[in-house]
């Protein structure tokens, strides 16, 4: 059908000529109510945003010579992070002479994640950037699925 022909047809039903696949050979139109098609798309993209968790990255700063106290502190702030569902960016800071022990700071963070294991599974493995030791964990996919169980029941 010709594009005139389909635009008066519209026009007699009080609708609108929407083209629905411009590449195609020849295109697609389709008659409809443009108004409400619009609404339509808008309310599918805010129920798929709705259902989108966004993931947050929390940081924990640790220094080589933190008190084991503080560092079940920092830990236990960390398994709250970790069980509201966000990443945690776990940091061990070197200042001075401190890297010139580098294991120290080491230690520090494999006691820090043994403090953890239960809840959480590594990311990103440990790594060195500059005078930071850094690991990212993620929640592990056991404690997700429990969370998920526990939310259906």
């Amino acid at each position: 059908m010709s594009s005139q022909n389909a635009n008066k047809l519209a026009m007699s039903y009080d609708l609108d000529l929407f083209c629905v696949a411009p590449n195609a050979k020849p295109p697609v139109c389709k008659i409809l109510n443009y108004g409400k098609y619009r609404f339509e798309q808008q309310k599918q993209q805010k129920a798929s945003k709705k259902n989108q968790h966004v993931t947050e990255i929390k940081e924990v700063q640790l220094t080589p010579v933190i008190g084991q106290h503080d560092l079940e502190t920092k830990a236990r702030k960390a398994r709250e992070f970790i069980l509201n569902g966000n990443k945690v960016n776990c940091c061990v800071y070197f200042r001075g002479r401190q890297l010139s022990h580098k294991e120290v700071g080491e230690d520090v963070m494999n006691r820090f994640l043994a403090l953890l294991e239960d809840v959480s599974s590594i990311d990103k493995a440990p790594f060195w950037e500059e005078k930071r030791y850094t690991v990212i964990l993620a929640p592990s996919k056991k404690k997700q699925e429990k969370k998920n169980a526990e939310n259906e029941n």
